[in-house]
């Protein structure tokens, strides 16, 4: 697979342009932050001045920024691009005195890690940005790229390996790619917070978690199994999450008294990471985890699919106390949508215990057969 891929959030990012805000692209390390904003500026065709958080001599230049400086900086310039943004300490300051100072000129911001980003979304840029969140790569998006029947035939190679960049455009090293992702790519942002104290308890509790996807998650359980406090295991799950290497749904619960309110399941936002945490790329005609490992595929591409649709419905899974379950549920106002995820299509059916507490619920069993029009808009 050679070339760009074109990106889902292209078209919605450019309507923002010259808006008089700075757009902030957020996204795990390795997704193709930069490479979308580099096809971007190039296609706008914007010449843009280029800094990034990697070089010390930027890091040093932003500590001490002024109006007259940026002034000489931009010249004739009316774009600033600062790749990897996380990295420049009080970065918020020196955006915002660009955004008032030269509000023609356009910045655009890159950022690995949400909360090392967490000054940008304080008070200083209230009303001066534009955020966008951009994932590994989806199925809409591989579709658009290469076409339906080409993706489909390579669904065996998405639940193994995954949809980052690197990895699909390096067929013949795409477990080197994986390995070097899930050993320091994802964690690299992670392992520079304070609040990462035990490194090993973040690898035992992220290989915990992967063997737990499709599975009801408990705190108390994991603080036994990885020796740490319940308390330590939420906060690390949090980071996580903030840090884009997994997502948490909860339960759906409405109507019944036996429903459970409380849980959660964890999901890695790329199956191939996943795999490659617990260094298992056994054939999928082969693998007993099969089952879980399409739950947490088909999770992950819908949500994908819906954050760049903007669509409203929030996710959940439902299940009762006698382990009756729906794999994945969205509601919205009055509309709710339930569906099973079966990887052989046979034998599975929506509960009925479900059908009969929301009968104004739609729902389907998604199978091999069905799936792209799960994950089409």
């Amino acid at each position: 697979m050679d070339g760009y891929i074109h990106r889902a959030l292209e078209h919605d990012i450019v309507q923002h342009f010259f808006k008089g805000r700075a757009i902030i692209v957020h996204g795990a390390r390795q997704c193709g932050k930069t490479t979308l904003v580099k096809h971007l500026v190039k296609q706008e065709k914007l010449d843009p001045i280029w800094f990034t958080g990697g070089d010390d001599d930027d890091i040093a230049l932003f500590a001490t920024i002024s109006a007259s400086r940026w002034r000489q900086l931009l010249g004739n310039h009316r774009c600033v691009v600062i790749d990897e943004a996380q990295s420049i300490p009080h970065i918020e300051r020196a955006v915002k005195l660009l955004v008032d100072t030269f509000p023609e000129v356009q910045p655009i911001l890159t950022g690995s890690s949400s909360f090392q980003l967490a000054n940008l979304n304080e008070e200083p840029l209230t009303g001066h940005k534009y955020e966008f969140f951009l994932y590994p790569l989806g199925f809409q998006e591989l579709v658009v790229d290469h076409g339906l029947l080409q993706e489909r035939k390579d669904l065996e190679l998405r639940l193994l390996f995954g949809s980052y960049p690197a990895v699909l455009k390096n067929p013949d090293t795409m477990i080197a790619h994986l390995k070097e992702l899930s050993d320091s790519y994802l964690y690299k942002d992670l392992l520079k917070y304070d609040g990462i104290r035990k490194p090993s308890v973040l690898r035992k509790l992220v290989n915990a978690l992967a063997f737990q996807i499709g599975s009801e998650v408990s705190n108390d359980e994991l603080s036994r199994l990885v020796g740490v406090s319940r308390p330590t295991v939420e906060s690390y799950i949090s980071l996580l999450e903030q840090a884009y290497v997994v997502f948490s749904l909860p339960s759906f619960s409405k109507n019944g008294r036996n429903e459970i309110k409380k849980g959660k399941k964890v999901y890695f936002w790329d199956v191939g990471v996943r795999n490659a945490i617990l260094n298992d790329y056994t054939p999928i005609a082969l693998r007993k985890d099969i089952g879980n490992l399409w739950e947490n595929y088909l999770i992950a591409e819908r949500l994908k699919c819906n954050a760049y649709r903007n669509s409203l419905f929030l996710p959940y899974f439902w299940r009762t106390a006698q382990q009756q379950e729906v794999d994945y549920v969205e509601a919205g106002g009055d509309a709710m949508c339930g569906w099973g995820f079966k990887w052989t299509g046979k034998g599975k059916r929506i509960s009925s215990t479900f059908l009969n507490a929301y009968p104004q619920a739609e729902t389907a069993v998604i199978d091999r057969l069905n799936y792209q029009d799960f994950l089409l808009p």
